[in-house]
């Protein structure tokens, strides 16, 4: 069973973190009508969804990817580099310990699961301002007997790594080229998102299925050119939060954690 773990909207959205979208009003009913939408996408596409309730005091939170790393083995709990989301991790931690024996990034490291893209046995982790090389090496010293390898990644006028490349089959990517080099991940194919559409990069794999925002039809032709299918989702008041589809969620394969 594929297990989702998301966190409903909370009511202070509107008071988010922002760091390359411009502020504008946030319609809160509106966003967490389309959260739950994105949950009933997820529930379509086969996975077990885990809603934890919605934090009033952190209007991030619906962002659960940032606070933690699921493996097939451990899962890592990150710290955020906004320092105003670093209470966020406490109840996905309570949650992951039922399915994950869990590791820990400590101060003065800092990482955001937005910045981490596994793509087999590798972490691609953005060289963002979310995440330092501090929390990199510790991401490395957690994972590196697993035989995974952390690679650091350059990234340029966007949030993190998966806002400018994410992957849409084990050996494609879909990358934003004016936000990530192409030549940072060799040996892939790659597809561009389209001119008009900035921000489309940023989708969630769900087996062979590429969930990503309605708003962008021109580059989800170009992956349905590629025959990969599309589920389109609007999330158009969570983008105005520098959201999109991969952040609100933590998708994984379910199992118990070793006690």
């Amino acid at each position: 069973m594929r297990i989702a773990i998301t966190r409903d909207v909370s009511p202070s959205l509107d008071d988010c973190e922002l760091t390359h979208v411009a502020r504008t009003s946030i319609d809160v009913a509106r966003a967490q009508a389309q959260h739950r939408a994105y949950q009933r996408a997820l529930a379509s596409l086969g996975c077990r969804v885990l809603a934890l309730e919605a934090e009033p005091s952190m209007p991030d939170a619906v962002f659960v990817e940032d606070v933690a790393i699921v493996l097939d083995e451990i899962a890592v709990m990150t710290r955020p580099g906004a320092e105003s989301r670093r209470g966020e991790g406490a109840s996905v931690t309570e949650l992951l310990a039922r399915y994950r024996p869990l590791r820990a990034i400590e101060a003065p490291g800092t990482l955001d699961g937005g910045d981490v893209l596994r793509v087999g046995r590798t972490l691609y982790v953005g060289q963002s301002g979310r995440s330092n090389a501090e929390g990199r090496e510790q991401l490395q010293a957690a994972i590196g007997g697993l035989g995974y390898r952390v690679q650091p990644v350059p990234i340029r006028g966007c949030l993190h790594l998966k806002s400018a490349v994410t992957a849409v089959r084990d050996d494609t990517l879909l990358l934003q080229p004016a936000w990530v080099d192409a030549s940072s991940f060799p040996g892939f194919a790659i597809i561009e998102v389209d001119p008009e559409e900035e921000h489309a990069a940023n989708i969630l794999r769900i087996g062979d299925v590429a969930v990503m925002p309605s708003c962008f039809p021109r580059t989800a032709q170009r992956l349905r050119d590629a025959g990969i299918e599309v589920v389109a989702v609007d999330v158009s008041e969570l983008q105005k939060a520098e959201g999109a589809t991969t952040c609100c969620s933590l998708v994984f394969e379910e199992q118990a954690a070793a006690r």
